[in-house]
């Protein structure tokens, strides 16, 4: 059985399947969240003797959210091609109208 449509899949750009995509962010997530707590404590921590250091840990404590949002999301996959059943072909005949029951 010969195949007739000339733009086969390939597997090498079959994209990460979602539950993996979601996986690999969230551990990114919570990498970057600990590093924002790691830098919290450190920053009580310090208090006592370095007042300079402390706002130094305070300020990534309070700039890694948004920083840990957009390195989580970094890599996620855009959208695929469409689909070959969506490409639009003039030469297929047009639907008629709905037949009466």
């Amino acid at each position: 059985m010969s195949r007739k449509d000339p733009a086969a899949i390939r597997i090498t750009s079959a994209t990460q399947g979602r539950s993996d995509d979601v996986a690999t962010r969230q551990r990114r997530y919570v990498i970057s969240m600990t590093i924002r707590t790691l830098s919290f404590l450190l920053a009580v921590l310090v208090a006592s003797w370095s007042l300079w250091l402390m706002w130094v840990f305070i300020f990534a404590s309070f700039i890694l959210p948004p920083v840990a949002v957009v390195i989580a999301n970094a890599n996620a996959p855009t959208d695929p091609d469409p689909a070959p059943d969506t490409v639009f072909d003039p030469s297929w005949p047009e639907l008629g109208p709905p037949r009466e029951s």
